[in-house]
C-alpha cells in the first residue's frame, strides 16, 4: 500500500537524522505508543516563589516542604491513621532527614527497629502516591544510583499478589538488620522531596536584603529543573559579575545597608578591605548621620559592636558617593535612557547646603562630600579609581560569583512564557490609556515583547561580549538600566531616589512613581491586552508577577485584573515584613489547577526540627480546574505530540521503502 504523503528533501533529511534513534518501523512505533501514554498521564506539579532576596533558611524551607504540597499529601494519606503529632513529625523527617532521626532517637524513640519499619512503610506508601502520575521511567531516573532498584520495587509492589506482603517485609527488615535504615530514609526523603514538584518557577530577586544569596544559588544549581525571570536585584549582581564599577558600587551600597557582608566576604571570598582602608582615610570625620546600617534581627544587634557600626557607615557613605558619581557618568553616556534627573550631584549648593530638583530647593541633611569636586562631580580621584580598580578584579575574579551569574544567565530570562502563564518579575512598561511605552535606543523603537526581548540580549551582551566589543560597556550599561532605570520593565517605576532619601528630609522627593502597568492589570481586560502581546489568549493563561511585596496589613491582595494576575512577592525578606504582615506568597499550579497560598514567617532551623514548626500556606484562592489537566494540554504535550507526527512520517516512509530500514543498529 502506498503512501499519499510526499516529502521535501528538508524533511527527509531530518528523517535520515530521526532515524539514527529510532532505526526500524517497530522502534519508532514503540516510541509513539510510549508518548501517547505520557500524553494521557495528568499534568505535573509547578512550584512558583519571587523575591527570596537572600533568606536561605526560609526558602529551603519552602523547597523542602513544596510549599505545604508534601504536608498536604501526608494528611490526605494518613488522616485516619497518624495524629497530628505524628503526621508533623513525619513530615519533618522529610524535610530535615538527617536532623530529625538524630533528635529523635536520642530523646523519644524507645524501639528503634520499630521506628524504622513505621517511618519507611509510610515514606514508601507516600512515595508511591507521589510517583503515580509519573511513568516509571521517568520515576527512575529521579532514584538515586545505590537504592534505585530497591527503592522502585518497594514503591510498585501490589500486595494483592501472593506472596508480595512478605516479599516486602523482608525487604524492609532487611535494610535495617544491616544497618542501612538511616541512609535509606535519607534516600527515600529525596526522592519525595524531588518529585513533588516537577518544576520550579523562581519569578525574580534572589539578590540582597537576606543574608546569604550565595546560599540560595548553591540550592538552585541542585534543583532538578528550573526557570528564572530575573528580578532588578539579580540583574546588578550579573552587571558586578561582569566587572562593572556602578553595578558593583550598587551592590556594596545595598548590601552595606543591610549588613550583608557575609554574602561578599563568605559567600563569594571578596575582601572589603581596600573599601574600608579608603572609607578610614577620607570619611573618618565626616557627618555619617545618613549611613547607618540597617539590622534587621535584634539579637544580631545586641552583639554588634558600636566600632563596626562606625566603621560601616563610613564604608557606606564613601561607596555609595562613588555610585551618585558613576550614575552621572552613565546617563551622561546613554541619553536615551533619559534619566538626567538623576544626575545629582551638579545640582548640589555647597554654600547654602542645599539641592534644586524640579525647580524646587531643599535643604540637604548632609553635603559633606570630601571626595567630590564640584566643578567636575562626576570623575572619580585617583584614590576612589583605585579603589574601585580592585574592586572590579575581585568581583571578576570570584570563581564561585562568576558560576553563580553564568547559571543564571544560562536558567534566566526577562520573561517566560510557560504552559499559558506570562513569568515575569516587574512588568511590561504602558501607558495611562492602555498602550505599550515606546523606548528608543539606536534609533529603533522598541515596546511591549520586542522590548523585552531586546532588554535580554543587551544585557547578556554585557557579560558575554568581548572587552575590546563596545557592546560590553553598552551592556553593563544596560544591567544598570534594569536595576533602576525609568521605566525599565525589571523595575517597573519612573525614577530611583536614592539620592533623595539620603539627604533630603521632605520625604515627598522619595515617591517613585510606578508604571500604570499596575493600574492597567487591576482589570481582566488590561490582562488581556499583555497576555495577548506574548500570544497567550487561552481564558487559562495569567501574568504571574513578584517585585512589588503585598501589604496585607492595608488590604491589599495577591490577586489582580479579576484572576487574571497573580502577585507572588508578599515579603519573603524580612525587610519587609513589617510592611506586608506575612512571609510571602507561593503558587501551586497541578493537574487540579492553581492555588496560590500566604506563608507564615520562618522561625528557624531549629525551630522546624525540634518544635516540627513549619510555614502552613494558607490558601488564598484556588482555581480549580473543570478537568483533570493532562499532559497534553501543556507545553510539554505540544513537543511531543510533535514528536509523535515526526515519528509516524518516519514509519510511513520506512512502510514504503522512501528510506531503510537499518535493524543493525538497534540496540
Amino acid at each position: 500500500m502506498s503512501s499519499k504523503a510526499t516529502y521535501s528533501q528538508a524533511e527527509l533529511d531530518y528523517l535520515r537524522l530521526l532515524g539514527k534513534e529510532y532505526p526500524t518501523e517497530q522502534s519508532a512505533a514503540t516510541e509513539i505508543i510510549n508518548l501517547n501514554a505520557i500524553l494521557n498521564l495528568p499534568k505535573a506539579t509547578e512550584h512558583f516563589l519571587s523575591d527570596v532576596h537572600g533568606e536561605y533558611e526560609a526558602f529551603v524551607h519552602v523547597m523542602n516542604s513544596a510549599s505545604g504540597a508534601i504536608r498536604e499529601k501526608i494528611d490526605d494519606l494518613f488522616i485516619d491513621q497518624l495524629s497530628l503529632e505524628e503526621r508533623e513529625t513525619l513530615a519533618t523527617i522529610i524535610y530535615y532527614p538527617e536532623a530529625k532521626m538524630a533528635e529523635l532517637l536520642e530523646d523519644v524513640v524507645e524501639d528503634e527497629t520499630e521506628f524504622y519499619h513505621e517511618t519507611l512503610h509510610h515514606l514508601i506508601e507516600l512515595t508511591h502516591v507521589i510517583t503515580s502520575k509519573y511513568t516509571r521511567s521517568k520515576v527512575r531516573k529521579a532514584l538515586p544510583p545505590e537504592y534505585a532498584y530497591v527503592i522502585d520495587e518497594l514503591i510498585n509492589i501490589d500486595f494483592e499478589l501472593h506472596n508480595k506482603k512478605e516479599y516486602y517485609d523482608n525487604i524492609l527488615n532487611t535494610i535495617i538488620e544491616i544497618g542501612k535504615a538511616q541512609d535509606f530514609i535519607v534516600a527515600v526523603c529525596g526522592v519525595i522531596k524531588r518529585l513533588i514538584v516537577d518544576r520550579l518557577h523562581l519569578v525574580g530577586d534572589v539578590f540582597d536584603r537576606g543574608p546569604r544569596a550565595d546560599i540560595v544559588m548553591d540550592k538552585l544549581m541542585a534543583h532538578h529543573s528550573l526557570d528564572i525571570q530575573f528580578g532588578n536585584h539579580d540583574v546588578v549582581w550579573i552587571g558586578a559579575a561582569a566587572g562593572s564599577p556602578i553595578c558593583i558600587a550598587t551592590v556594596l551600597s545595598n548590601s552595606i545597608l543591610y549588613n550583608n557582608l557575609p554574602v561578599l566576604e563568605i559567600g563569594y571570598g571578596i575582601s572589603l578591605r581596600p573599601l574600608s582602608l579608603f572609607a578610614n582615610e577620607f570619611y573618618s570625620m565626616t557627618d555619617l548621620s545618613c549611613f547607618k546600617t540597617r539590622i534587621m534581627d535584634d539579637e544580631e544587634k545586641r552583639h554588634t559592636k558600636n566600632r563596626d557600626l562606625l566603621l560601616t557607615a563610613r564604608m557606606s557613605k564613601a561607596i555609595t558617593m562613588i555610585l551618585f558619581k558613576l550614575m552621572g557618568q552613565v546617563v551622561k553616556r546613554n541619553p536615551d535612557f533619559d534619566m538626567m534627573d538623576r544626575a545629582s550631584l551638579e545640582h548640589v549648593n555647597y554654600e547654602d547646603r542645599s539641592i534644586e530638583i524640579d525647580g524646587v530647593v531643599y535643604p540637604l541633611k548632609d553635603c559633606d562630600f570630601p571626595t567630590v569636586d564640584p566643578a567636575d562631580p562626576y570623575t572619580l580621584t585617583p584614590e576612589e579609581q583605585e579603589m574601585m580598580d580592585a574592586l572590579v578584579k575581585a568581583f571578576r575574579g570570584s570563581e564561585k560569583l562568576q558560576k553563580h551569574a553564568r547559571f543564571l544567565l544560562d536558567k534566566g530570562s526577562i520573561y517566560k512564557c510557560y504552559n499559558g502563564n506570562l513569568l515575569v518579575h516587574g512588568g511590561v512598561p504602558m501607558n495611562a490609556d492602555g498602550t505599550f511605552k515606546v523606548f528608543t535606543y539606536d534609533g529603533v523603537e522598541y515596546s511591549g515583547k520586542a522590548l523585552l526581548d531586546y532588554c535580554d540580549r543587551k544585557l547578556r551582551e554585557g557579560f558575554f561580549a568581548s572587552e575590546n566589543d563596545p557592546r560590553r560597556q553598552r551592556g553593563q550599561d544596560f544591567l544598570w538600566f534594569l536595576w533602576c532605570g525609568k521605566w525599565a520593565p525589571t523595575f517597573a517605576r519612573e525614577k530611583i531616589t536614592t539620592f533623595e532619601r539620603r539627604f533630603i528630609a521632605d520625604e515627598s522627593t522619595w515617591t517613585e512613581a510606578r508604571d500604570p502597568y499596575y493600574q492597567i492589570t487591576q482589570t481582566a481586560e488590561g490582562c488581556k491586552i499583555i497576555l495577548h502581546e506574548f500570544g497567550l489568549d487561552s481564558e487559562f493563561s495569567h501574568i504571574i508577577n513578584g517585585h512589588t511585596p503585598v501589604k496585607t496589613t492595608r488590604g491589599e491582595t495577591p490577586i489582580r485584573g479579576e484572576g487574571k494576575l497573580f502577585l507572588i512577592d508578599g515579603g519573603f525578606s524580612r525587610a519587609y515584613q513589617k510592611t506586608t504582615g506575612i512571609a510571602g506568597y507561593s503558587l501551586i499550579f497541578n493537574s487540579h489547577g492553581m492555588r496560590i497560598s500566604e506563608l507564615e514567617p520562618f522561625l528557624g532551623f531549629e525551630d522546624a526540627v525540634q518544635e516540627n514548626k513549619d510555614i502552613i500556606p494558607e490558601t488564598v484562592l484556588m482555581q480549580p480546574s473543570d478537568h483533570r489537566i493532562k499532559i497534553y494540554e501543556t507545553d510539554i504535550g505540544l513537543k511531543l505530540r510533535k514528536n509523535i507526527e515526526m515519528l509516524t512520517r518516519l514509519m510511513d516512509v520506512y512502510r514504503t521503502g522512501i528510506l531503510p530500514e537499518h535493524p543493525d543498529k538497534l540496540d
